[in-house]
């Protein structure tokens, strides 16, 4: 405490409590600050970050609630704006992070990591593509219904877990199952170009960027861990493959 502080304390003019009360505040406004500067530090440390790179990861860690919303808003609208399909709007809130007041080290280092993938183009190109197939896919339909990644996950789990090999026979009947429930959710016979469609499909939902996003807007909002998708994404973009002789 400064001598001019001290002065007025002891002539009175202001309380210990009110002076010791609007240090506490400068005090935790400091440590918020520092904590988000350690955090971007950690970032740029770990993954070797250009100036350029670093300068960024900075302005992101120190934006404002208003300016954090502002951009999330503007990345959520580039994949799902225009599109009126009541289910997108579940999906939409699904997908927004929210920092908390007193965020820890660790959401503060994944608000930073998740804020930059929001920037990406090609990021953000490849989830409007997928809101648009899944879009493609529902149109006609009425009320919510499953998309392709979570039909494979609920058939292809099961033989992750026993170790069937996708392009093992045993392998035949899962994969025809998984087919036929997309079939059913698109309105379409099981055939060929219906198996071209869900590989499709499914390559646009392995991108791992999304995968990786969905893990860091997790822990920014203090959510359970993420499930990964990818082994279910992959066993079955390969047995789809393996039988349909598709790159």
């Amino acid at each position: 405490m400064d001598l001019p502080t001290v002065r007025r304390v002891v002539a009175r003019e202001v309380s210990l409590a009110e002076v010791a009360s609007a240090h506490a505040d400068a005090l935790t406004a400091q440590i918020r600050l520092l904590r988000s500067r350690r955090a971007v530090l950690t970032v740029i440390a770990r993954r070797g970050a250009s100036p350029s790179e670093a300068d960024l990861l900075h302005r992101l860690a120190g934006l404002a609630a208003r300016e954090r919303r502002r951009l999330v808003d503007e990345f959520l609208d580039a994949a799902f704006g225009g599109l009126t399909d009541p289910g997108f709007a579940g999906i939409r809130r699904s997908l927004t992070p929210e920092l908390p007041d007193d965020p820890d080290d660790c959401q503060i280092e994944a608000w930073v990591e998740l804020a930059e993938l929001t920037l990406d183009p090609g990021f953000r190109a490849g989830l409007r593509r997928l809101a648009e197939q899944h879009a493609a896919d529902r149109k006609g339909a009425e009320g919510v219904r499953r998309d392709v990644v979570a039909v494979v996950r609920e058939e292809v789990a099961p033989a992750l877990a026993d170790g069937i090999e996708p392009a093992a026979p045993e392998a035949d009947p899962i994969l025809a199952r998984a087919a036929g429930r997309y079939a059913r959710l698109c309105g379409r016979s099981d055939d060929a170009d219906l198996r071209r469609r869900m590989l499709d499909r499914l390559r646009t939902a392995s991108d791992p960027r999304r995968e990786r996003y969905l893990e860091l807007l997790s822990v920014v909002n203090g959510w359970p861990p993420a499930e990964s998708l990818a082994p279910v994404l992959d066993w079955s973009i390969r047995a789809l493959r393996a039988r349909q002789h598709l790159a």
